[in-house]
């Protein structure tokens, strides 16, 4: 570039240019401020030391420290995003577990959960009865749903389908549903109430009321539930109805490495359109991409295995404190006293769409897929003396943990306003799931046998390693050295439930 004209033109062009960037008129020189703004320094101190440039240009050490930060932060956030699909895949994994395998063959707590399977904060007072469907294997799937069920279709990244039963078109009258693989452009029968998942793994979550005892609930899904492929409808295999209840098994997803290759088998499995592109691309620039292996050298291994740590970190303070003056608001039960009482979904949104129903609340979701399961409006939705209703407590009056190795109290007013029950159950810190004592089914409630009152009609429920005495019936056992938290569920819930007129007291520590 010899030609003395050419540089004139070219000086004025980038002047021209440069002058726009800023916003400066033709001809002003740009302000050593402003220069300053937009250069970086040839040395910038951060949080993960001091980084290294040659007048912008940085050197392959920073370059590289800088990918290791920026692949540990996507490690973060692809635990963060994608533990609804590894949850999911935990359920139908910890059921097939127990020989739940084809479609016709269903876990049954036919004698309710107690805490020795691992499910997520399950309860001990409904009947639980948990199908898996698989669409790639088996094509259209109809599941003949029995009367008085509560329920719903969940896919395999555990968004909402379809409910069954009151909220659903059966209107808690039974009925058959056909739920269609992703992409189904074939011919829809008549007569059944149509299921459209995004994709071929679906969950399908059933409560039974044992209202008339666990041996009219169980006969009533024995009896009326079916599930077989559409290609085989007139000759169905024959259901097989596995017990759940009294088995050790785990249906939690994990909390290290191995998190990745879970969720990696979820993406290798479903179509693309279960995920939208900008979650895609997170998976990918990890290295887990559809079609592909997931194989990460020995260095991306161990940036995951701290990613994954500092997510679960991340999961569990959203959990056990989230920013009830920011991204949490609406998760206080009792906001006007900010209550150690929390409900499990902000503003009561299963979608985690906000207050405008646009804008995503990652830490909502986090907030529920890390200790809950099952997604549907229908448990969002407080009708007076209908379905259930219910407050978690993660931390005592002081906003502590609450310990093992201590007593706390808890005093619950006269006249609990539930219609059917009240019945409140304790859980473990690590597994989410019911705390695993002596005590097979850690939960004490109105139906407890036994249970105490006060001379005034309230209750005072204890939490320690022994019960105070006389209060045997009021104690839920803890073990020295295990952190627990409690779900209070009002069963049937009244209007001074849902009105906040009656609530519940704090977590006490008893000193």
């Amino acid at each position: 570039m010899n030609n003395p004209h050419i540089k004139i033109v070219l000086t004025g062009l980038m002047t021209f240019a440069l002058a726009q960037l800023v916003c400066l008129p033709v001809g002003a020189q740009v302000s050593k401020e402003v220069l300053e703004s937009i250069s970086t320094p040839n040395q910038v101190e951060t949080s993960i030391g001091t980084l290294e440039f040659l007048d912008g240009a940085p050197y392959p050490e920073t370059a590289a420290k800088v990918y290791d930060y920026l692949d540990t932060m996507r490690g973060v956030d692809a635990f963060l995003k994608g533990m609804p699909g590894a949850s999911v895949q935990g359920l139908m994994k910890g059921a097939r577990s127990q020989g739940a395998v084809e479609c016709h063959q269903v876990l049954i707590f036919d004698k309710l959960m107690d805490s020795k399977s691992l499910y997520l904060t399950g309860n001990t007072s409904t009947m639980y009865v948990l199908p898996n469907l698989d669409l790639e294997r088996d094509g259209p799937t109809v599941v003949e749903a029995p009367p008085g069920m509560l329920g719903a279709f969940n896919d395999a990244w555990f968004h909402y389908v379809q409910d069954v039963g009151p909220a659903g078109p059966d209107k808690g009258q039974g009925g058959k549903y056909l739920v269609l693989p992703p992409g189904y452009e074939g011919e829809v029968p008549s007569g059944y109430f149509v299921v459209r998942p995004k994709t071929y793994d679906v969950w399908v979550f059933l409560r039974a009321s044992i209202d008339k005892g666990l041996k009219a609930a169980k006969k009533n899904v024995t009896k009326n539930l079916r599930i077989y492929p559409l290609a085989k409808k007139d000759k169905p295999p024959r259901m097989k109805f596995i017990s759940g209840s009294g088995k050790a098994f785990n249906t939690i997803h994990a909390n290290d490495y191995t998190f990745y290759e879970h969720l990696d088998d979820v993406i290798q499995k479903e179509p693309l359109g279960m995920l939208d592109p900008e979650t895609r691309g997170l998976f990918a620039s990890i290295g887990m991409e559809k079609g592909k292996p997931f194989r990460p050298d020995a260095r991306m291994k161990k940036i995951l295995t701290n990613a994954v740590a500092i997510a679960n970190a991340a999961a569990r303070s959203i959990v056990w404190y989230p920013r009830v003056d920011g991204t949490m608001k609406g998760i206080e039960l009792y906001p006007d006293t900010h209550s150690a009482w929390l409900m499990g979904w902000v503003d009561k949104n299963v979608f985690f769409s906000g207050k405008d129903g646009k804008t995503m609340n990652s830490d909502a979701r986090v907030m529920f897929h890390y200790p809950y399961t099952a997604v549907t409006p229908a448990m969002a939705v407080t009708r007076a003396g209908v379905g259930s209703d219910y407050g978690i407590a993660y931390v005592d009056s002081k906003k502590q943990p609450l310990d093992g190795s201590k007593t706390y109290k808890l005093h619950i007013p006269a006249n609990p306003p539930a219609k059917d029950f009240w019945a409140l159950t304790m859980y473990d810190n690590q597994t989410r799931s019911m705390l695993q004592t002596s005590q097979k089914l850690p939960t004490v409630g109105s139906q407890t046998k036994g249970i105490k009152q006060n001379a005034d009609g309230s209750y005072d429920i204890y939490f320690g390693p022994k019960p105070p005495k006389g209060f045997e019936k009021n104690w839920l056992k803890t073990i020295p050295g295990k952190g627990w938290f409690v779900a209070l569920r009002m069963y049937g819930p009244l209007e001074p439930w849902i009105e906040k007129t009656w609530r519940p007291g704090e977590i006490e520590l008893m000193e």
